[in-house]
């Protein structure tokens, strides 16, 4: 039947009738329901455990080239539109479409240099958007010289906009 150490073994894990030798640990029942108190605790934990598992999307997006677009928004989401600029050599962003249905202006384009405080160099035009209602839409940017409009844009920013 085995040694026995074996048999002390098996007759201390249970599986053999009345153990004779005395077991160096003790088995307690598992048990099978949980108490109410406890129960009751479980509930709004777990609930507070799946809410916090739920993602709120950003307050704002940032979005420096049209490559990362089509873009997805929450009304009253911001959105944060920065493009390269030097109006210093005659071109400007001029704003073409902004689906006003679904984005809402913030204020007018801010230019600003971050690197120098040279006059005339190179630096960021902003715009910022709130989306507001919910549906689809278009933000075109074209980056030209005002009173050359015959001519091809030298840069443009097209962006499809979902606002949910």
């Amino acid at each position: 039947m085995g040694t026995v150490k074996e048999q002390k073994r098996l007759r201390c894990l249970g599986l053999h009738d009345k153990a004779r030798y005395p077991c160096p640990f003790v088995f307690q029942p598992v048990p099978t329901t949980m108490p109410f108190a406890l129960s009751r605790c479980l509930l709004p934990f777990s609930l507070l455990l799946l809410g916090a598992c739920t993602s709120t999307p950003p307050s704002s997006i940032s979005v420096s080239e049209d490559r990362q677009c089509p873009l997805s928004l929450h009304s009253g989401q911001k959105l944060i539109i920065s493009l390269p600029s030097n109006p210093a050599t005659g071109y400007r962003w001029n704003l073409q479409d902004a689906s006003a249905a679904q984005l809402k202006s913030l204020g007018p384009e801010v230019f600003s240099t971050p690197d120098s405080d040279l006059v005339g160099g190179d630096g960021i035009s902003t715009w910022r958007f709130e989306a507001r209602e919910a549906g689809s839409g278009r933000l075109l940017l074209t980056y030209q010289r005002p009173w050359e409009t015959d001519v091809e844009p030298a840069g443009l920013f097209d962006c499809r906009i979902e606002v949910r």
